[in-house]
Order: C-alpha cells, then structure tokens, then sequence
C-alpha cells in the first residue's frame, strides 16, 4: 500500500475513532449537562486546566519527536517512556502538594479535594504515551480507535451512573479517572511493544533535539489555549465559568472530529514527503482544500443552529452559552488554519518557528482577553478568536518563506469552502426563521440540516465540480478493501 493509500485509509480510521468517541462523549456530556450545575463545569474546568500544562510537560514534545523521526530504534523509546513515567510521578506528586494553594488564589474551596483526585491523572497518562507514538507512526488507527472507544464507554456509564446518584462534580471526576485508567490498560494489551530495563541519556537527548521547540510550542499553546479559563474563572467566577466551558466543550468536539482527526494523519503523512518538496507542496494543497471543505460548513452550519441545538440538547438553563458557542465556532475555522500550518513547519523540520508564532498567538491571547474580561465572558470570547485570527498572516508567510507557498495559491484553496459555507449559513438562518414558527426546534435542526447540506453539495457541483469528483474518488478509495503496494 503506497502513502497516498496508507494516509487516506489512516484517515478512515481517525475519523472513524474521533466521530465515533467525540459522539459518545458528547452524549455523555449532555446527560450529564441536564443533571449537573453550571459551577460544577466551572470546577473541572479550572482544575483540568492544570492538569493541561502537566500533560504538555510529561510529553515534552517527545511522542511529535517519535512520530517524525526516520530513524527509530528501541532505545529510543525506552528512553523516552521510563523519561515520561518519572515526569508523570513528579506531576503527580506536585498536584498534591499544591491543591490547596490552587484553590486558594481562585476562592474555590471544593477545587482542593478535585485537583488533589485528578493528581492521578498525569502519571497514569505518561504510561500511554510512547505506545501512542508509535501507533500515530504506523498510521494505526483502527487499534486507537479500539482503546478510545471502550475508555469512553466504561468511564460514560460510570459518570452517568455517579450523576443520577447525585454525587454532582464527583461524578465528572470519577468519568475522568476512569477513563484514563481504563485507556493504559487497553493501550497495553493493544500493543506489543513493552519497555526494557535500558535508559540512553544520549537516545533522550537525540529525541529531545527535536522535541525541546515542540515542548515550547505546546507551553504557549497551552497559555494560548487556557488563558481564556483561568481569567473567567479568576475574575467572573465558576458559574460563568460553566456557561463558557459547556460551549468550549462543544467547540472542542467540533476542532477533534473537523482538525485533529485529518491532522493526526496529514503530519505523519507530511514526515515522509519531507525530502520532496514538489510532493510536499502539491499534498499540503490538497490536505487544505479538502479538510476546509469538510470543516467550515460544519463550523458555520453550528453558527446558524446554535440557539436550536443548545435549547433542544443542553436545555434552557443554558442559554447563556448559545452567542459563546458561535463566536468559538467562528475561532474554530481560523484555529483549523493555524494548526495545519503548524504541522507542515514540524513535519519539514522547523519546529522552532512555530515557538515564534505560539509566542505571538499567546501574548495577543492574554493582552486581549486581560482587556476583555471586565466585559464579561462573552466579551472574553470575541477576544479569543480576534487574537488567533491576527496570526493567520504571519503563519502563511512562514510556510512561504520554507515551502515557497504563495499567499495566492494558499487562498484560493480556501475561497470555494468559505463562500459555499457562508452562502449556506445565510439560506440556514432566512429559512429557520420561518420554519420555526411552524415546527419544534428539533425539527428546525434536522430540516435546516438537510437543507444546508443539499445546497452545499450542489455548489460544489455546480461551481467547482472538480473538486467534487475528487472527493467522490476519495470516497471509493476509502470503501476499497485493497491497494497497490
């Protein structure tokens, strides 16, 4: 099988894991959104928010090192695990010792006892980390896919299971822990490989070459990413909180199923291309064009149906989320763009460049939501999405000082996806404003839905047709059984 077909058949599977898994939590998620309160969102939000940077800190950037280094030998990898498994005890010490300040600085006396549990978590997650690497390296989907799934299961009924017995925060940390506990032992009787008794200071070093700028980088994507939380939960407290992270929750559905999954595939696929750049270019072209094809309807079409979807799923008491959850999805498309480019500069050996773009992503970050916060959540929200939408430039031209992409080239592969998206939303949202006076709200979604779909399809067709037929050569691609070697 050729790595055209190896990608796409290992895009299959990732989305088959991530549609699948983020579907199942989600469900999970809102069983548990209609029995629990908003504050208790709030706290695990803010303690998950921490347990963030620890697990950046565990990985040190070595699973990307793993992942898009040619050379790989078992010295390598037990180097890095036993490296990770010493880290996560470390972490998981520390979370102890310092539960109690936490809680301290944000007024929050319940979130001792929850940090203090999710302590835990990061020496638990450091045992899976090198038999992710190399699944991720393999392209093995299908046998992640197996592990994600049953850790949602099990963990899901525990949680839903804790929520009806009215054990109301307990229940979203006992989910939690489950599932982690449940993810090592699956990962571990998935995967054949089993750390040695050996440890190469030299090995750690080689990986850590590569990995200290992607340490960096995933830091200031941490402060990037979780900036927007601590402040809410600092300054407006856990109840706004909760509002905000149910929206976030659904923003981060839609980045796993729209950017994560095609991204875990497109950067080890990229990886190998690295030494030819004529493929490079022409295959980072395509992975542009067809997930934007795929990911801005679905961004924009949650823009149009936000209101419908958070009073029909969530349930009134959560109205104050629906405008949070159309500027994240907003954010998600331009969040979408930087993360691809970002992949391409690791996958050609220039993670240090993406440490200059997160340091500018970061500080815009924090300078506009300390601005925003005394506005209020909604305001933090506009600020988030503005500051990552002024580092779309500068991440272009780093990919076209390195990969001789022109910013003409580069939007034209994004032109026919946004206008059919927008041309979508606008018909969405002029035809449920009449179809809601006729039908309930669930029907709006399904209708509106059908209706949306339909129409871009047909733009597509109509307007751009070759790259319909492309997608629909995708299509049978992924249906085949076999390939060429």
């Amino acid at each position: 099988m050729n790595i055209k077909q190896q990608t796409i058949r290992g895009v299959a599977w990732s989305f088959l894991q991530n549609w699948s898994s983020q579907m199942g939590s989600l469900l999970i998620f809102l069983v548990m959104a209609r029995l629990l309160a908003p504050e208790s969102f709030g706290l695990v939000a803010l303690a998950n928010s921490f347990l963030a940077f620890v697990s950046i800190s565990i990985n040190q950037g070595l699973t990307a090192a793993l992942v898009q280094r040619p050379d790989l030998d078992s010295e390598h990898l037990d180097s890095a695990f036993w490296a990770q498994v010493c880290l996560g005890l470390f972490f998981s010490l520390l979370g102890l010792a310092s539960a109690s300040t936490i809680a301290l600085i944000f007024q929050e006396p319940l979130l001792k006892s929850i940090v203090q549990a999710f302590s835990i978590l990061p020496f638990l997650e450091s045992l899976n980390m090198v038999h992710i690497a190399i699944l991720r390296r393999q392209i093995a989907f299908q046998k992640i896919a197996t592990r994600v799934l049953i850790g949602i299961l099990v963990s899901g009924v525990v949680g839903v299971t804790l929520a009806f017995q009215g054990y109301g925060v307990w229940s979203l940390v006992g989910q939690q822990i489950t599932f982690e506990v449940v993810g090592v032992a699956a990962f571990w009787s998935l995967s054949s490989w089993r750390p040695k008794l050996k440890f190469s200071l030299d090995r750690l070093k080689e990986l850590y070459s590569f990995g200290a700028p992607a340490l960096s980088s995933n830091i200031l994507t941490y402060l990037n990413q979780n900036t927007d939380t601590l402040l809410i939960g600092y300054f407006l407290g856990s109840i706004s909180l909760g509002y905000y992270a149910v929206a976030y929750r659904v923003f981060q559905v839609l980045i796993q199923l729209l950017v994560q999954t095609p991204n875990q595939v497109i950067f080890p696929a990229l990886s190998r291309l690295q030494s030819d750049t004529g493929r490079l270019v022409n295959a980072f072209y395509k992975a542009l064009q067809f997930s934007s094809l795929i990911a801005f309807p679905f961004f924009l079409g949650v823009v149009s149906l936000a209101d419908e979807l958070v009073l029909t799923i969530f349930g009134e008491q959560w109205y104050p989320s629906i405008p949070i959850m159309q500027i994240l999805s907003v954010g998600g498309m331009i969040y979408f763009i930087i993360l691809l480019n970002q992949s391409v500069l690791i996958a050609i050996g220039h993670p240090f460049q993406n440490v200059k773009l997160d340091i500018l992503n970061s500080t815009l970050n924090f300078i506009f939501c300390w601005m925003a916060v005394k506005w209020g959540v909604l305001a933090v929200a506009l600020a988030y999405v503005a500051s990552d939408f002024l580092v779309i430039p500068v991440s272009i031209w780093m990919l076209k000082k390195f990969l001789k992409v022109t910013f003409l080239d580069y939007l034209n592969r994004l032109m026919a996806p946004l206008a059919y998206s927008i041309a979508m939303l606008v018909v969405i949202v002029m035809f449920k404003s009449f179809l809601s006076s006729l039908v309930e709200s669930h029907w709006v979604i399904i209708i509106s839905t059908m209706l949306g779909g339909l129409l871009y399809i047909a733009m597509l067709f109509i307007f751009t047709r070759h790259l319909f037929y492309e997608l629909w050569g995708l299509r049978k691609l992924l249906m085949s059984r076999h390939g060429k070697s």
